[in-house]
C-alpha cells in the first residue's frame, strides 16, 4: 500500500512539473516569432546622411563580337512596332569613368531594359548598377523607371542599394552621348546620379 501512495506520489508530481514547464511556455513570448519591432538608427549602424554625386558613362552594345544585351523576348508585334513594343533584353553593360569603351571600368549595369510603350519609345528600366571601384566598390544602387530614349535628360529613379548604399534613395540623370545603333545596335549614355545614403 505505501509502495502503490509513493508510485501515485511521483506521478503526480511529474504530471505537476509538466504542467508547469508547459504553461510557462504557452505563456513566455517566443521573440523568434515576431513579425517586426522597432529599431534604433543607432542599432543598425546608420550615422549622419549624405548626399553623393556619382557620374559615369554607361555603355550598351546589343551586336557585334563582345554583345553586352542579349533579347530574351518578344511580343508578337515588336518586329511590325515602331516602338519595338515587347522586347526585353538583358543586360550587363560596362560603367565607365570617360565616355571611351576603353576608359576605367567603375562598375556594372545589370538588370533588363523592356520597351513599354506603344506611342513613343520608353523603355522599363530595372536595374542594379554594381560598382567597383574606391569606397563604394561592392554596393550597389538599385533604378526602377521609365527611360524616355529620345529625350535629351531622362530621370529614374532609385529604388534602394545595398552596401553603402544600403536605404538609398535618390534619383538618376541619363542623356545620350553617343547613338551606336548603326555600329552596334547599343548607345552610350551619361549618368549623373544623386543619392542620399548613411
Amino acid at each position: 500500500m505505501a509502495a502503490n501512495n509513493i508510485c501515485i506520489l511521483k506521478i503526480t508530481s511529474t504530471i505537476f512539473a509538466i504542467l508547469i514547464l508547459s504553461s510557462n511556455f504557452m505563456i513566455t513570448p517566443i521573440k523568434s516569432l515576431e513579425f517586426s519591432r522597432e529599431v534604433s538608427m543607432e542599432e543598425m549602424g546608420l550615422k549622419t546622411e549624405k548626399l553623393s554625386h556619382l557620374h559615369f558613362y554607361f555603355h550598351d552594345i546589343v551586336r557585334g563580337r563582345y554583345p553586352t544585351a542579349f533579347r530574351v523576348a518578344e511580343s508578337a508585334i515588336t518586329n511590325s512596332s515602331a516602338t519595338r513594343f515587347g522586347f526585353v533584353e538583358i543586360i550587363d553593360d560596362a560603367l565607365t569613368l570617360g565616355p571611351n569603351i576603353s576608359s576605367k571600368i567603375v562598375g556594372r549595369a545589370q538588370g533588363m531594359y523592356a520597351s513599354a510603350d506603344l506611342n513613343n519609345l520608353g523603355l522599363l528600366m530595372v536595374l542594379n548598377y554594381v560598382f567597383t571601384e574606391g569606397k563604394f566598390n561592392g554596393s550597389t544602387l538599385s533604378i526602377l523607371g521609365r527611360n524616355a530614349v529620345y529625350s535629351d535628360v531622362r530621370e529614374m529613379p532609385i529604388v534602394g542599394g545595398s552596401g553603402v548604399f544600403r536605404f538609398a534613395r535618390g534619383y538618376a540623370r541619363a542623356s545620350s552621348h553617343e547613338n551606336n545603333m548603326q555600329k552596334n545596335g547599343g548607345a552610350v549614355v551619361e549618368y549623373n546620379v544623386y543619392v542620399f545614403h548613411y
